[in-house]
């Protein structure tokens, strides 16, 4: 469905130090680097599925949109346990502590954090068996 996801920074070192570990846990590899983003995933085909931060493209600082989050799937709630963590410890603030939202489905357990230009990324995780 998607190619790539880009969320905009005013601080690209200190994003990508918040970035960085937490694609590791995910599995993601690193992507393209420059003086202007960063990124990670597969690019280069049809097949592109990555995940991208940067400075913008018309120069004007970042802004975070309202309503617009990023959610990335996860192995197993373990894995969102020590993203969430993870996350907060880089100087991500807490937007919902993980745990099981039967109100998003049965077995749906996310965990939801912004980044430090307050992006909202969340770690999710469908349980069948729940």
């Amino acid at each position: 469905m998607f190619s790539y996801m880009m969320f905009g920074t005013n601080n690209l070192p200190a994003a990508i130090a918040f970035y960085d570990p937490l694609m590791e846990i995910l599995g993601h590899p690193q992507g393209g680097r420059s003086d202007e983003g960063a990124s990670w995933g597969t690019f280069g085909d049809n097949n592109t599925l990555g995940f991208c931060i940067g400075r913008p493209f018309n120069q004007e600082p970042a802004t975070v949109a309202n309503g617009v989050m990023a959610a990335f799937n996860t192995p197993d709630p373990a894995t969102i346990q020590r993203l969430h963590a993870l996350a907060l410890s880089l100087g991500g603030t807490d937007e919902g502590a993980p745990g099981y939202r039967p109100h998003y489905g049965e077995g749906f357990y996310s965990a939801y954090v912004r980044d430090p230009d307050g992006n909202k990324l969340a770690f999710v995780y469908y349980d069948a068996k729940a």
